[in-house]
């Protein structure tokens, strides 16, 4: 149920953005996200600030910058040179390509195991190497 003075629970935020309301904490302790107040009852309450901040930062997430990257980009606002966003940028590229090379060399040792089972007759060779290493 929405709340009428604009605010929302730590619950309402984490059914309107689809993650679990442990995220919105662990956020939290990582200075990510700040409930705006507190109820009564010591609820988080949020206001509409904070889940345009919560979308950010899955958004941000999604595109594969690291939390310390979207704490930074938080830091920022719209008047910051683009390059402080574009290093951020260039770093997120260089851990892409990076995790593609060494995807691209798991994909190619497990076809050669994948090959290597299919050629053999008797035993497994690829168990036989793997209880070597």
């Amino acid at each position: 149920m929405r709340r009428t003075d604009g605010l929302e629970t730590i619950g309402q935020m984490a059914d309107a953005i689809g993650v679990a309301t442990s995220t919105l904490r662990y956020y939290e302790r990582e200075g990510l996200l700040k409930p705006t107040d507190r109820s009564s009852s010591g609820y988080r309450l949020y206001d509409p600030s904070a889940m345009a901040q919560l979308r950010f930062i899955r958004t941000a997430q999604s595109v594969g910058f690291s939390l310390e990257d979207i704490k930074a980009l938080l830091a920022l606002d719209e008047r910051t040179s683009c390059k402080k966003v574009q290093s951020l940028i260039e770093d997120r590229l260089a851990d892409v390509t990076n995790r593609i090379t060494e995807l691209k060399n798991i994909q190619r040792t497990l076809n050669q195991a994948r090959h290597r089972c299919r050629k053999s007759q008797r035993g497994c060779p690829v168990l036989s190497e793997l209880r070597k290493n």
